[in-house]
């Protein structure tokens, strides 16, 4: 009996990731959880699941690996999420400009954001 590694893609609303959750012949998947080990033909079902099902240009929705897809995968996420700099660590100095730099104080007072004066109708918006 084959079986493959298979879990949610991580919750990202902003890549189109929106499931947290999917049931799937009496197994629930959680997002949170992780890889679920299943048997080939739940994963061959899985690996075709969208993220919106009446969306055929939706992302999909499961990871669907073998151990050492998934081993890799686990290491690459982990890998990226580490390069993120803490509190702790030797951090270098981010100089600020300090010649030929042009702040709002160097901008003339008249200056309106929305370009100028206009002509305002009667609930203020400019015609």
């Amino acid at each position: 009996m084959e079986t493959l590694l298979v879990r949610l893609k991580p919750h990202d609303p902003r890549r189109g990731h929106v499931l947290k959750r999917y049931t799937y012949r009496g197994i629930k998947f959680h997002e949170e959880r992780g890889w679920y080990r299943v048997e080939k033909p739940v994963a061959d079902y899985l690996c075709a699941v969208r993220q919106v099902v009446t969306d055929q240009h939706s992302p999909l929705a499961f990871d669907v690996c073998t151990d050492d897809e998934a081993k890799s995968l686990d290491a690459r996420e982990k890998e990226a999420g580490a390069t993120r700099k803490a509190a702790t660590d030797d951090i270098k100095v981010s100089a600020a400009r300090t010649e030929n730099a042009v702040t709002t104080e160097d901008l003339p007072e008249a200056a309106v954001a929305s370009g100028g004066s206009r002509a305002l109708d009667r609930k203020g918006r400019g015609k």
